[in-house]
């Protein structure tokens, strides 16, 4: 049974709280634009960005992706654009240092590393049902999932210390910020712990995406 069915939470009400937190991203866009913030605006931009993209890939692609798979996306990006704009009025930025919720990254890391893992799992598993030369039994599909979300993890951090050094040399606003080796340490550890509830969890609630992949592939390769 998957989490969302144990929750009695419909799909309907999932649906509505996809919508409030896109509402939410366009006020975190005006605040960006009102504080003349390029950080707030891009991430807000990017993150309002990502929540349509499970309707895109639904109508272009036939993927099914549900309320409860749209509900996880949009979360997780929310909660990013959330700690960089703050909430007005009562804190600032929540991945600074002094923030009231010392732990911010960490749950963002995570949630996002579970999205990461899910597109990993989803890829593997559809190779691995189209190709009779692909085989990828249970354990090996945990392992890859880690280094999956171990890798995109290491090339994210990569690319927070390269925004971040070009940001001070040329003395504008940077939209990642990079707090140090302890931070990166850290933030890879959530990383892992993402990857590790997709891994566990993964087949409950990713099985008909990737489904729906492998009949694509197969479709492709009848067209050939």
């Amino acid at each position: 049974m998957r989490i969302r069915d144990k929750l009695g939470v419909s799909a309907r009400r999932q649906r509505q709280i996809t919508r409030a937190m896109q509402t939410l991203l366009l006020v975190f866009l005006g605040i960006g634009i009102e504080r003349g913030s390029t950080g707030v605006v891009v991430n807000g931009v990017v993150a309002l960005a990502v929540t349509f993209l499970p309707a895109a890939l639904e109508r272009e692609y036939d993927l099914p992706m549900d309320a409860g798979l749209t509900l996880w996306i949009t979360s997780a990006v929310f909660l990013h654009a959330l700690g960089v704009a703050g909430v007005p009025g009562v804190t600032g930025n929540l991945y600074a240092d002094g923030s009231p919720i010392p732990f911010w990254d960490h749950i963002t890391h995570a949630l996002s590393a579970s999205v990461v893992a899910a597109v990993g799992y989803t890829v593997a598993r559809a190779i691995d049902e189209h190709s009779e030369a692909v085989y990828l039994p249970p354990r090996f599909m945990f392992v890859f999932i880690l280094l999956f979300v171990a890798a995109f993890g290491v090339f994210w951090e990569v690319l927070e210390f390269g925004i971040t050094e070009i940001a001070a040399v040329l003395g504008t606003g940077t939209v990642l910020t990079q707090y140090g080796l302890e931070d990166t340490i850290l933030d890879l550890v959530f990383d892992l712990v993402g990857g590790v509830i997709v891994a566990v969890w993964g087949t409950a609630h990713l099985t008909d995406v990737a489904g729906a992949v492998t009949e694509r592939l197969q479709g492709r390769r009848g067209t050939q």
